[in-house]
């Protein structure tokens, strides 16, 4: 079973930065599409960014791609979420997702022509004005 694992989250206050780092568990290859999604409290989640390496593409929701920037390592098989000028509106539950084949997942979602099928377990980020 593949799994992801995110770090980085932590409190901060407004204009602050945060680098999120997923990581893939041994045996799984960030090869396909990765990206990061949000929820904050009383929201749905939303999707933020996303890498599709294949295409060497990345996407991100709104305006989000001036101040968040999302990247991979192939080295270290981990993915990341550079986050910039932080807003009280930057606050929630941070998820990382992969293509990763789990075929069983019961959690897929389908954002920017991805199928992401496999989720960590979240991070908080919150942000203080």
């Amino acid at each position: 079973q593949f799994q992801l694992a995110e770090s980085g989250g932590g409190s901060v206050q407004a204009g602050g930065s945060l680098t999120l780092t997923c990581a893939a568990s041994r045996g799984s290859s960030l090869n396909n599409c990765m990206g990061w999604f949000r929820q904050a409290p009383g929201k749905e989640r939303e999707g933020v960014a996303l890498i599709d390496v294949r295409g060497h593409v990345t996407y991100y929701a709104g305006s989000l791609g001036e101040r968040f920037k999302i990247s991979r390592d192939a080295v270290k098989n981990t993915f990341s979420l550079q986050m910039n000028r932080l807003s009280s509106e930057d606050t929630g539950m941070y998820y990382c997702a992969a293509a990763l084949g789990s075929g069983d997942s019961t959690d897929v979602a389908v954002r920017w022509g991805c199928r992401l099928d496999t989720w960590g377990q979240g991070t908080q980020v919150t942000v203080s004005s």
